[in-house]
C-alpha cells in the first residue's frame, strides 16, 4: 500500500526473501531468474531488530558472497549492476522494525494513550516482554482499537490504519524514491 501511495506500485516489484537466514540463498535465486540481467537495482530492506549495525553488516556479509557490490552503508547506492541499496527498518540506525514506524505513524492516534497505559500496567505488575517483540505488541495493541482488530500489518495497510503521509515514513519514502530515480 505504501508503494501505492507513493505512486510507485508499477516500478518497484516486491520479493520476500523468507527472513534474514534465507538472504545468502534468496540471492542465488534471484541472480538466477529469467531477466535479472535487465534490473537496474537492488533494495534490500530488512528489520535491525536489536542492532541496526548489525542488521547491515550481515547483509553486506550476504551480498558478498553473492557476488554483488556492497554499500558503505545504508541508505547509500553501491554502483554495479545491478546498483545495491540497504535500507535497515526503521530508520538505518535504531533498533526496530517495520512496526517500529508503523507506531510512530499512529502517534497521535487517541489510542496510543490507552495502549501506554496497558503496558505500563503489564509492566506494574511484573510483566516483562523482550525488547525485540514491544514493537510488535504495541501495535497488535494499538490494532484490537480499530474496527477489525485482528488484522495483520499488512492487511491493516490495506484498511488504511497507517497514515502514509507521516513523518514517520520520511527515510523510507526518500530511499524509494532513490532506489527509482538512480535505476
Amino acid at each position: 500500500m505504501f508503494l501505492k501511495h507513493l505512486d510507485l506500485i508499477d516500478t518497484i516489484e516486491i520479493r520476500n526473501s523468507g527472513g534474514v537466514t534465507d538472504l545468502s540463498k534468496f540471492l542465488e535465486v534471484i541472480k538466477s531468474t529469467r531477466g535479472f540481467e535487465n534490473v537496474d537495482s537492488l533494495a534490500i530492506i530488512r528489520d535491525a531488530e536489536l542492532d541496526a549495525t548489525g542488521a547491515f553488516s550481515s547483509i553486506c556479509g550476504n551480498l558478498r558472497r553473492s557476488g554483488f557490490s556492497v554499500p558503505g552503508r545504508a541508505f547509500i547506492m553501491a554502483e554495479g549492476k545491478p546498483k545495491i541499496s540497504v535500507f535497515i527498518l526503521p530508520d538505518c540506525r535504531n533498533p526496530g522494525m517495520l512496526e517500529t514506524l508503523c507506531w510512530e505513524s499512529v502517534r497521535n492516534d487517541l489510542a496510543i494513550s490507552c495502549v501506554e497505559e496497558f503496558f505500563q500496567c503489564v509492566n506494574r505488575n511484573g510483566i516483562s516482554l523482550r525488547p525485540n517483540i514491544l514493537p510488535k505488541a504495541k501495535i497488535h495493541s494499538f490494532l484490537s482499537s480499530r474496527p477489525r482488530p485482528n488484522l495483520l500489518l499488512g492487511q491493516a495497510a490495506h484498511e488504511g490504519y497507517w497514515p502514509w503521509q507521516s513523518s514517520a515514513f520520511d527515510q523510507l519514502r526518500e530511499f524509494l524514491h532513490q532506489m527509482v530515480q538512480y535505476a
